[in-house]
């Protein structure tokens, strides 16, 4: 990560922590309201083949001791409907702002990836994460829709799996390296204008 980007992380993190800490404190008391501790998810991801880190996001799902391997179908039962609020809105990503000031995430990268994938397709990560993860990028603008879509249709979590590892990685993957060629600070504002303004077309359609 250059210094330039990193400035541009800082500043734009500390700012959103300004505006939108009321708006964060008034989720935490509702989310803790509507459906109790804990309030928040901290999932494990990578930032480098050999770097975790704990990723931090508002609850949106009930708990169960073993969760492992990404969301399909097989996994909607758990979400609560306060959770799929927040996810629709993008609102359960709001404390990935702390991620950003401790350094493990930038606003724009590729999206952190688990360590199981990351252990299983070591070409692809070893590649991919030579960019800082983000909280969004060319891959979750491009292929988001596509991906839940796919997910979506999965009953089982060895099919989610499946559809996982053969479509979904790869194609991300691509995507992750064209913005790794071509990554600027403009191409970063780009990309950030471009997730606010799906937001909010989502949520006029919605």
């Amino acid at each position: 990560m250059t210094w330039r980007k990193r400035i541009f992380d800082l500043f734009f993190a500390s700012l959103l922590v300004v505006i939108l800490g009321p708006v964060i404190l008034l989720l935490v008391i509702y989310i803790y309201l509507k459906q109790g501790r804990p309030l928040f998810y901290v999932a494990e991801r990578m930032k480098a083949p050999d770097k975790p880190f704990g990723l931090m996001k508002f609850r949106t799902m009930t708990v169960v001791e073993q969760d492992q391997g990404v969301s399909g179908a097989h996994k909607a039962s758990r979400v609560t409907p306060l959770g799929a609020r927040l996810r629709a809105k993008r609102m359960d990503e709001f404390p990935q702002l702390w991620n950003i000031l401790r350094g493990d995430l930038s606003f724009v990268g590729p999206r952190p990836p688990l360590r199981e994938y990351v252990e299983r397709f070591p070409e692809i990560y070893g590649e991919v994460l030579k960019s800082r993860p983000g909280v969004t990028g060319l891959a979750t603008i491009r292929f988001h829709k596509h991906e839940d879509r796919l997910l979506a249709r999965c009953d089982t979590a060895r099919q989610t799996d499946d559809i996982y590892c053969r479509i979904c990685i790869p194609r991300k993957a691509r995507l992750d390296l064209i913005y790794q060629r071509h990554q600027s600070m403009c191409y970063d504002f780009d990309l950030v204008f471009q997730t606010i303004g799906n937001l909010f077309r989502r949520n006029r359609s919605g």
